[in-house]
């Protein structure tokens, strides 16, 4: 496989266009903000597991320090994401014939397709909808906007939100699990590290016992919880999730 394009078969003699070269350093240096933030905005469900929702929501708040500022979201979060995406699309795009792109059945694909979908459902109804200024929402505000609302969100649609926050995460922890690999591949491959590096396999199966495992265990700790917050609450939470449309036909 080459190392750069990721891309079995590609012709050794090939090189890869400057631009191809640009879009592939932008993906390599957008990745260890991506997986920091999601590190972050993971330690609370995982939290969940030993606190509940309290916990739950004292870690989230601590995780917003360090993402969710003025300027901070842009930059650490919502930049390296578009940017990350936008690459990979473009470099899809651009890749020529000698140098033809990583199949779109490979799992690095695959899962990088799923978790920008889940994403982006999990960003509008997380952060984009309960901002709605109109009645019923009122804009819930930041100090509102906490782990009552993961759990009314289960308790109202508990197949689906289970759903959409184990795709995400299964998504997330496989496109990392592979994108890993690749640039240990690019960077790091060789010398004294070549020992200890784990194979795939094994780090799928970190990535499942390690981020998998207890962001599920701590929905299901949070979904047992009786909701504790105002009716009138919980009406505002379930208006900004009817806002999309799944919610209103699921």
């Amino acid at each position: 496989m080459d190392a750069d394009n990721g891309t079995p078969g590609a012709s050794p003699s090939s090189k890869p266009s400057t631009s191809i070269k640009y879009l592939t350093r932008v993906i390599h240096v957008t990745s260890p903000f991506i997986a920091t933030f999601l590190l972050v905005h993971l330690a609370a469900p995982i939290s969940a597991n030993f606190g509940g929702s309290s916990t739950a929501s004292n870690v989230m708040l601590l995780g917003r320090e360090y993402y969710q500022t003025a300027m901070g979201e842009k930059l650490l979060v919502l930049g390296p994401l578009a940017a990350h995406g936008l690459s990979a699309i473009g470099k899809r795009v651009l890749s020529s014939a000698d140098r033809p792109p990583r199949p779109a059945t490979s799992a690095l694909t695959l899962s990088g397709i799923a978790a920008a979908a889940f994403l982006t459902i999990h960003y509008r109804t997380h952060r984009v909808l309960p901002t709605i200024e109109a009645p019923p929402i009122l804009e819930v505000g930041p100090a509102e906007l906490d782990y009552e609302f993961v759990k009314t969100g289960l308790a109202r649609w508990p197949v689906l939100n289970s759903v959409l926050y184990a795709g995400l995460t299964a998504a997330v922890a496989m496109h990392i699990v592979d994108g890993v690999g690749i640039l240990y591949n690019v960077y790091v491959k060789g010398g004294r590290w070549r020992a200890w590096w784990p194979a795939r396999r094994t780090r799928q199966i970190v990535a499942g016992v390690g981020v998998i495992l207890p962001v599920l265990t701590g929905l299901i700790a949070l979904a047992r919880e009786p909701i504790m917050t105002f009716p009138s609450m919980v009406a505002r939470y379930e208006a900004a999730f009817r806002q999309l449309a799944l919610y209103r036909v699921l």
